[in-house]
């Protein structure tokens, strides 16, 4: 790939996080080579060090951005629900739309946890529970407003979001189901598991 001409150092910066990604999902991070994702860029390998100084940090900053977008992106959809019910519904839809349009990161970040040094590994571990804790807060609410009554909001935490994102691993877009279709069968499922949808 050439590099555009008159680039700027930000819209490379992206290319090469999206080319990393591809290269990533494809291959898997300890196969991938600088030397390999500067060609995919269209840059000297010496110019990548520019933007990556270290391998391990480019993927830790590359899980960690991802987190954060997704933390940012929950807070917007389930601050406003003033009910239990509303909140989990809106979890669920915000959880699927933003997993399905991003299955590359998602699938990066569940399979190369391992290949962050511990200190970077226990802090996306953190991120990620912040998310899972949103869930849990959504459940111990519902079972305080006895909307549900599920009996362990941390294991059914656990149990829903690996439902939902399950998805990445078989979704398509131009699939059978559209991704508004999805949600509702989802949504049904998670209900119906947590008591409020009877057979």
């Amino acid at each position: 790939m050439a590099r555009t001409t008159g680039s700027t150092g930000v819209k490379t910066k992206e290319t090469i996080r999206r080319a990393a990604i591809k290269r990533i999902y494809q291959h898997g991070f300890e196969a991938m080579k600088l030397r390999d994702l500067a060609d995919d860029v269209g840059i000297q390998a010496g110019s990548l060090y520019n933007y990556i100084k270290y391998k391990e940090d480019f993927l830790y900053l590359l899980l960690k951005d991802v987190l954060v977008e997704l933390l940012d992106g929950l807070a917007k959809e389930v601050e406003g629900p003033e009910t239990p019910l509303a909140a989990l519904e809106a979890f669920i839809a915000f959880h699927l739309r933003w997993h399905t349009a991003r299955r590359e990161e998602v699938f990066i970040g569940n399979m190369e946890l391992r290949s962050l040094s511990p200190s970077h590994s226990a802090e996306i571990v953190g991120l990620r529970e912040t998310y899972e804790k949103k869930l849990r807060d959504i459940l111990e609410w519902g079972n305080k407003d006895k909307v549900w009554k599920v009996r362990d909001p941390k294991v059914t935490t656990y149990a829903i979001i690996a439902m939902l994102t399950g998805v990445c691993t078989w979704y398509k877009p131009r699939g059978r189901l559209s991704q508004e279709q999805l949600i509702e069968v989802y949504r049904e499922l998670v209900l119906r598991g947590i008591g409020l949808l009877k057979k």
